[in-house]
C-alpha cells in the first residue's frame, strides 16, 4: 500500500478506505465456512487508512455461499441498458457473470447480475506446471501447445459431479487440486499432453456453463491472470465463436484485465462505507441484499 501511495503521489489522508480480501485458503460454502488468510487490524495500523475486508462471511450467515462475490460490481460498472453481456473471470477458479440489460423497467429483478464458479481456471494447469517442470504457470499456454488432447482423460475429468450441480454454486482447490488430477492418470502420459488436456478442460468447462446459463449471450468479456495465457485464450474463443458469442477482454470496456479484481475489492469497500448491500443474491443464493465486509478503523 505504502509503495502505491508512493507512485500515485498521495497520502493516506486522500484514501477513503483500503477494501483487502486476502487470500483464501479454505472455502466450504457446504460445512457452512471459509477462510481468508489477513491480518485487517494491522494493515489499518500500519497503513493509517480504514481497512475493510471479511467479505464473504455475511453473504454465507445470511444463506448464501459467499461467492462469487464479483457479479454485483460487474453490473455497475459493464452492464448495459440495451444489451445483456457475459464477464468471465479466469483466475484460480474462473466464474462468470452474466449481466442482463439493466433497462427493464416492467421486470427490475430480472435486470439483477447473478453468476456462478464453472470449476478450475488456471489451477490445474498452474499445479502441473509446478509439479513436472517446476515452473509457477505455463507461460503463454507454450507447453500446452507442445501438447495433444488426451480424450479419456477429459472425459474423466469433466464427469466430475460438481458440474451436475445446479446454481448457485461455489468451489476452490478443495475439489480441483492435483491429487486428484493424479487419481486420473494412468502415469505414462507425456505431460505436455496433460497440460493440453488441462487447457481444455478448463475451456470446455467455462463454454459448457456460458452456453447453459446465458443462451441469448452474443458478447463475453474475459479478465483475470488467464488472459495471459495465449493458447487458453485462443482456444476459448475458437469454441465460443463456435456458438455465436464474441470475445474480448474487459480493456474494450476501459478496465484493464488484470485490475478488475482488485477494482472489485475496492468497490466492495466503498459499499462498506456507505452502509450499501453489495452482495449478488441471485449468484450466491442468500436469502437477502445485504453489506458485506467487516472494518476496522484506523
Amino acid at each position: 500500500v505504502h509503495g502505491l501511495l508512493a507512485q500515485q503521489k498521495l497520502a493516506p489522508r486522500d484514501i477513503a478506505a483500503i477494501g483487502a480480501h486476502g487470500q483464501t485458503v479454505r472455502h466450504a460454502p457446504e460445512h457452512g465456512y471459509t477462510v481468508q488468510l489477513i491480518n485487517l487490524p494491522l494493515l489499518a495500523e500500519l497503513t493509517g487508512i480504514d481497512t475493510v475486508g471479511d467479505f464473504r462471511r455475511r453473504d454465507m450467515a445470511g444463506g448464501g455461499q459467499g461467492a462469487p462475490l464479483v457479479p454485483a460490481f460487474h453490473q455497475a460498472v459493464f452492464g448495459s441498458p440495451e444489451y445483456g453481456r457475459v464477464v468471465l473471470n479466469i483466475g484460480g477458479i474462473a466464474n462468470i457473470s452474466v449481466l442482463p440489460p439493466t433497462k427493464q423497467p416492467e421486470n427490475p429483478s430480472a435486470a439483477q447480475a447473478w453468476g456462478f464458479d464453472t470449476g478450475a481456471g488456471n489451477m490445474l494447469m498452474d499445479a502441473w506446471a509446478r509439479h513436472i517442470w517446476q515452473e509457477p504457470y505455463d507461460a503463454g499456454g507454450r507447453r500446452a501447445a507442445a501438447g495433444r488432447l488426451l480424450p479419456d482423460l477429459l472425459a474423466k475429468l469433466s464427469a466430475h459431479p460438481y458440474f451436475r450441480l445446479p446454481y448457485p454454486k461455489s468451489t476452490g482447490r478443495e475439489l480441483f487440486s492435483l491429487s486428484w488430477l493424479q487419481s486420473h492418470l494412468n502415469g505414462g502420459e507425456d505431460p505436455h499432453d496433460v497440460q493440453q488436456t488441462l487447457l481444455q478442460f478448463t475451456v470446455r468447462t467455462i463454454a459448457d456453463a456460458v452456453f447453459q446459463a446465458a443462451p441469448q449471450a452474443r458478447r463475453l468479456y474475459v479478465c483475470g491472470g488467464g488472459t495471459r495465457n495465449g493458447a487458453l485464450m485462443a482456444a476459448l474463443t475458437e469454441r465460443l465463436q463456435a456458438g455465436g458469442i464474441a470475445v474480448d477482454n474487459t480493456a474494450a470496456l476501459q478496465l484493464d484485465p488484470q485490475w478488475v479484481e482488485a477494482a472489485a475489492f475496492a468497490w466492495l469497500a466503498a459499499c462498506w462505507c456507505l452502509g450499501v448491500p453489495s452482495n449478488p443474491p441471485r449468484a450466491t443464493g442468500a436469502g437477502k441484499a445485504l453489506v458485506l465486509g467487516a472494518g476496522y478503523y484506523a
